[in-house]
């Protein structure tokens, strides 16, 4: 008998078998195809499932799951504490973190233009951690990474810039199959595309996934069961997942409606939460069950290269987070004051999302700064457009346009034989219909799809024909 115990949020994704018969989960695989990630303890097989968070579970010699018991659940417990006595336990606890994490070894820190990274860079300088800093970009995209040159700069990080280049993910492919296992889209992770350099950087990645979620609130008021409930799948549901979705549940001649299966799924896991506050509800069901299924598949690809710190994931951040107050947490508001108190020369850098404006001005904006500062922004991505550099915003812009991208994954789709499984007519409508300019509903149904093809070239059987 082996004991297991998963952390509140994993930073692993932990496959163990049931005694359920070996067969494609068709319905777990429309959830996928719909969201970007399975739900719970899904996978692409019934016989296989993920071991929960915050669980301890038991697993028999042969590998098979016996039982599984919690010890955390999400709650909302707010303390009667100052914002001043909550910005000061935030400051111990993550900067004792962040020193367990990295002690005496050379720490690798991918910079944005965000808050994440930021308050990640305020931290370790001021813990005098040894840095390699990086950042990327996208060709023709929103340059981050002049900003992140910048908190670099102000931390005396050694810092190195990146170009994600078109097309790189038709060399990276097959080994990006084999470290994320399907269970994610491949045109999200960019770090893809440099992560050959990594393992020369240094000896431990300190990264901050999830801090964005830990740290804000929705701004929702309260809402019924029924609002939450209608909210998530909005949130959750991709731009024509919801159709991809019921193309393939039809395809398959599942039972019923696919939306009503979504919904049931997402009730039930929202029942699971006791808490009555619906912001902190959100942010708990977030952190359940997207956090380990989505955002912690792709961090295979830098553990692939080094170990990996994770300061947001520390069962303790996420203990301590259950008692703030909800009020304390909107807009980012403890990870704004902690850069502002340990280092005013970082909070004085633009916040990418809130530019032209920084970490003291964002609040007291200038509409006449605003308006120039769109409008410059417009004429500069019009003109890169005229001169044919069109401006990138998203990961499959650059994986997927273009004559040799197009080539590149039609070869992909037609090796796979994706259409004996999804069918012809499927596989059609979502790649004809993205190179005749239909992105909003094809872009991220093809993105699927690929994923798929690839699952299916791996795992062909004949559950899936």
């Amino acid at each position: 008998m082996t004991e297991i115990k998963q952390p509140i949020i994993p930073s692993t994704v932990v496959e163990v078998q049931t005694k359920a018969k070996t067969e494609l989960d068709l319905k777990a695989i429309c959830i996928f195809t719909a969201i970007g990630f399975f739900l719970d303890t899904d996978t692409y097989w019934k016989n296989k499932k993920v071991l929960k968070p915050a669980c301890t579970h038991r697993i028999d010699a042969d590998g098979i799951l016996m039982d599984s018991k919690p010890y955390f659940k999400w709650h909302y417990t707010p303390r009667n504490i100052s914002f001043n006595k909550a910005l000061e336990e935030f400051t111990e606890l993550f900067e004792n973190i962040l020193k367990e994490q990295t002690q005496n070894q050379k720490v690798i820190l991918p910079l944005s233009g965000g808050l994440d990274s930021r308050t990640q860079a305020t931290g370790l300088h001021y813990i005098n951690a040894e840095v390699q800093s990086y950042s990327y970009a996208f060709k023709n995209g929103f340059n981050e990474v002049a900003i992140a040159k910048q908190i670099a700069s102000v931390c005396q990080f050694p810092f190195k810039a990146y170009t994600i280049s078109d097309g790189y993910l038709w060399n990276k492919l097959g080994e990006l199959v084999a470290l994320n296992g399907c269970y994610s889209d491949f045109t999200s992770p960019r770090q893809m595309a440099i992560v050959n350099e990594f393992k020369a950087m240094g000896d431990v990645f300190s990264l901050g996934h999830w801090g964005d979620v830990l740290f804000d609130n929705y701004g929702v008021p309260q809402l019924s069961e029924q609002e939450e409930l209608q909210f998530l799948s909005k949130k959750l549901l991709k731009k024509g997942g919801l159709e991809l979705a019921e193309d393939l549940w039809k395809h398959w001649n599942l039972d019923g409606e696919f939306k009503d299966y979504l919904n049931q799924r997402l009730s039930d896991l929202l029942k699971t939460i006791d808490i009555k506050n619906s912001n902190p509800k959100l942010r708990a069901f977030k952190s359940k069950y997207w956090a380990p299924r989505w955002t912690s598949v792709n961090l295979a690809i830098f553990q692939s290269q080094q170990p990996i710190a994770l300061p947001y994931y520390d069962d303790r951040m996420c203990q301590w987070l259950c008692t703030i107050p909800e009020e304390y947490l909107v807009d980012r508001k403890i990870q704004i004051e902690y850069i502002k108190k340990r280092n005013p020369s970082l909070a004085k850098i633009m916040w990418q999302d809130k530019r032209p404006y920084n970490l003291y001005t964002y609040q007291t904006t200038n509409k006449l700064v605003s308006w120039c500062y769109r409008i410059g922004s417009k004429a500069k991505r019009s003109w890169a457009g005229m001169i044919g550099n069109p401006y990138i915003q998203r990961n499959w812009e650059l994986q997927f346009n273009g004559k040799a991208n197009e080539k590149k994954l039609r070869v992909e789709l037609e090796q796979t034989q994706l259409k004996e499984w999804v069918g012809e007519h499927i596989q059609s409508t979502y790649l004809e219909g993205f190179y005749r300019g239909e992105f909003k509903v094809c872009a991220h149904g093809l993105n699927m799809l690929l994923t798929l093809a690839k699952f299916h070239q791996k795992h062909h059987h004949g559950e899936a024909n």
